[in-house]
C-alpha cells in the first residue's frame, strides 16, 4: 500500500494546529503548518499537498479565498474546518470547490475518518470498476477505448479520465459532484437516498455503517444544486436527475434518440 503523502495544515489556532497535525501523522502523512493563509498557500505549492485542512477564520483572510487560490494550481483534497454553523458558509466552501466541510470542536476520529474516506476516492487515473453486469447499453461503445464512457442524454461521463461533456462541451466538476454524478448513472435509474449519495461523495463505498449526519445530507443537496446549474437543468422537465421528495434522487429516463 502506498504511503498517504503530504498534508498541511492552515490553522491559526496553535493548539487546534498541534491536533490536527498529530491526527495526521498518525494516519501515516508528512504534515506541515502554517498559521496564515497567504503562507499556508504558498505551503501547500512547495510541498505538493495531497492534503489540506483549512481554517475558515484565518486572521490575514478568508478561508475561502485561500481555498480559491489553492485551487488555482492544486488538485489536493481540502476539509475546511470552521467555528460557524451557518448553512451559507457550508454553501461558499463547496461551491469554492472544498471537499468535506468539519464543523469544530470535532472528535479526532471523526476527522480521521473523513480524511481516509477522501483518499479511497480515485484520482485523475480513476479506480473505480463498474459491475460486469453493467457493461451493456451504458456504455458509448465496443471497443477498449470507449467503454469507460457512460452516456444519457447527452451528457457523456469518462470514469477514467474523470472526465464529462455535455452535449460535446466539457464541464468543469469538483470531485465529489463527479462522484455523485457517477453514483446516480451507475444506479440506472434506481432511487439513491442522500445516505447513499453521502457515501458516494465520501468515498465509502464498502462502510454501510458509516454515521451520516444531517450537515452531511445538507451537503449532498448543496452538490446537486450546482450539479443542475452546471448541466443547465429544468426544474420543471429534468433531463438528468429526479428529486425524490423525502427519500433522495434517481436518474431521469432516457430520452430516445
Amino acid at each position: 500500500m502506498s504511503e498517504p503523502g503530504v498534508a498541511v495544515v492552515i490553522e491559526d489556532d496553535e493548539d487546534v494546529r498541534n491536533l490536527v497535525d498529530a491526527i495526521l501523522k498518525e494516519a501515516g502523512f508528512v504534515v506541515h503548518s502554517a498559521a496564515t493563509g497567504r503562507e499556508g498557500v504558498e505551503v501547500v505549492r512547495d510541498h505538493r499537498a495531497s492534503v489540506v485542512t483549512l481554517d475558515v477564520g484565518l486572521p490575514d483572510m478568508d478561508g475561502h479565498e485561500v481555498l480559491r487560490r489553492i485551487r488555482q494550481f492544486s488538485d489536493a483534497y481540502v476539509v475546511m474546518l470552521t467555528a460557524r454553523n451557518d448553512e451559507p458558509d457550508t454553501l461558499t466552501a463547496f461551491l469554492t470547490g472544498a471537499d468535506d466541510y468539519v464543523k469544530k470542536p470535532f472528535l479526532p476520529r471523526e476527522l480521521r475518518a473523513r480524511v481516509t474516506a477522501m483518499m479511497r476516492r480515485p484520482r485523475a487515473e480513476g479506480r473505480l470498476a463498474l459491475p460486469e453486469e453493467d457493461r451493456g447499453g451504458l456504455y458509448a461503445g465496443s471497443n477498449g477505448a470507449n467503454q469507460a464512457v457512460i452516456k444519457h442524454n447527452g451528457l457523456a461521463l469518462n470514469y477514467k479520465s474523470r472526465t464529462a461533456t455535455l452535449q460535446g462541451s466539457a464541464l468543469t466538476l469538483t470531485r465529489s459532484e463527479f462522484d455523485l454524478l457517477l453514483d446516480l448513472l451507475r444506479a440506472k435509474g434506481e432511487v439513491r437516498t442522500r445516505a447513499d449519495l453521502v457515501k458516494a461523495a465520501r468515498g465509502d463505498y464498502y462502510d454501510d455503517d458509516a454515521y451520516i449526519s444531517e450537515s452531511d445530507e445538507r451537503a449532498v443537496e448543496t452538490h446537486i444544486g450546482n450539479l443542475r446549474r452546471k448541466l443547465r437543468e429544468d426544474p420543471q422537465s429534468p433531463r438528468f436527475f429526479q428529486t425524490v421528495r423525502g427519500v433522495g434522487y434517481r436518474l431521469t429516463p432516457k430520452i430516445p434518440d
